[in-house]
């Protein structure tokens, strides 16, 4: 029994060793994204339904500021390897250290606005910039 799963295994291995190769950089961030994810013990952006109150972690896509109803807004999408949401501070122009490439931890109420998931205001956690910098 034991020679089976020796040799089931170095296909395995092979396996993902041959689709890391063939995959686009997107695919391997996205599928790092997801461990993240998984490890962190957040909920993946595509399970989050409406009205629920979630702790999600992804990369910052964009940062824009774009005023809603004459208020100004600092607006980022999220993706979490699985989907996008958007994070929206109101009444803010910036924030320092919220900028594209930064990952983050964000909780709040998942609502839509255009057919998007948003979080509006939630509290955040900045991750650390890099792999393995866990100093900063």
């Amino acid at each position: 029994m034991s020679g089976d799963n020796s040799s089931v295994q170095p296909r395995g291995r092979f396996r993902r060793m041959l689709s890391r190769l063939t995959s686009s950089p997107e695919e391997l961030e996205a599928e790092e994204l997801r461990q993240d994810t998984a490890e962190s013990g957040c909920t993946p952006i595509a399970s989050c339904g409406d009205r629920e109150v979630v702790t999600v972690a992804g990369t910052l896509r964009t940062v824009t500021l774009r005023p809603r109803a004459g208020v100004p807004a600092l607006e980022a999408e999220l993706f979490d390897g699985s989907d996008a949401l958007d994070v929206v501070w109101l009444g803010r122009r910036s924030i320092v250290g919220i900028e594209p490439g930064r990952r983050l931890i964000a909780s709040g109420r998942i609502s839509h606005a255009r057919g998007r998931r948003v979080l509006f205001n939630p509290r955040y956690e900045l991750r650390p910039v890099g792999h393995g910098s866990e100093s900063a």
